[in-house]
């Protein structure tokens, strides 16, 4: 009996612990108008950028907090600005492929990715600048100068199995490569959709 009573203690410890392990993202994105968004990101935006094209603004909401994004190209390269409802700026994204992440820094997170996945397919990479202290010029400078910097971070979104069926993840890399965080993510939403 009490032999019974530690397997089922072990077997719910590792069940929460897999549950805990990732984090869960119940991010939705919604399409705005300009007149919606954050008047001090819109400012941030005409002060330090020129020449743009297609800009298009998102209000997102997730189970922690809701932020503002502005998406827009430049240079032949897709931007994507990300601000809390405040308007102060959270980072800047660019997509990028593989092939622009420095060699050793792709080899740790694919090593990570092998190790962690069965199978996985990449579906997006961004280059992340953080806001964190820098001054909201140098951010900007930096990201549109497309620097690669040891500040960085790699987002990327992956449909990867670990053990039976694919989950949706969002996995988060420092410059070298070394595993920041991973969130599941939830299918897109189709609420636009009518049957």
């Amino acid at each position: 009996m009490k032999n019974n009573s530690i397997k089922i203690t072990v077997a719910l410890f590792i069940c929460c612990y897999q549950f805990g392990y990732s984090q869960y993202k119940y991010e939705r994105e919604y399409r705005i108008l300009k007149s919606q968004f954050p008047a001090k990101a819109i400012s941030a935006i005409e002060k330090n950028i020129n020449d743009y094209k297609r800009i298009k603004f998102y209000k997102e909401t997730d189970s922690i907090k809701i932020s503002y994004e502005a998406k827009l190209k430049k240079d032949k390269l897709w931007y994507s600005i990300e601000f809390d409802k405040e308007g102060g700026l959270e980072d800047i994204e660019i997509l990028i492929k593989t092939i622009d992440i420095p060699n050793d820094t792709y080899a740790n997170i694919e090593t990570y990715l092998n190790n962690n996945f069965r199978k996985y397919r990449i579906k997006k990479i961004q280059q992340q600048y953080p806001s964190n202290s820098s001054p909201l010029e140098e951010v900007f400078k930096n990201a549109f100068q497309n620097l690669i910097l040891p500040s960085n971070h790699y987002e990327i979104e992956v449909v990867g199995q670990k053990r039976k069926g694919y989950l949706d993840y969002e996995i988060l890399f420092d410059a070298e490569g070394n595993f920041k965080q991973i969130r599941t993510s939830l299918p897109p939403n189709y609420d636009h959709i009518l049957y």
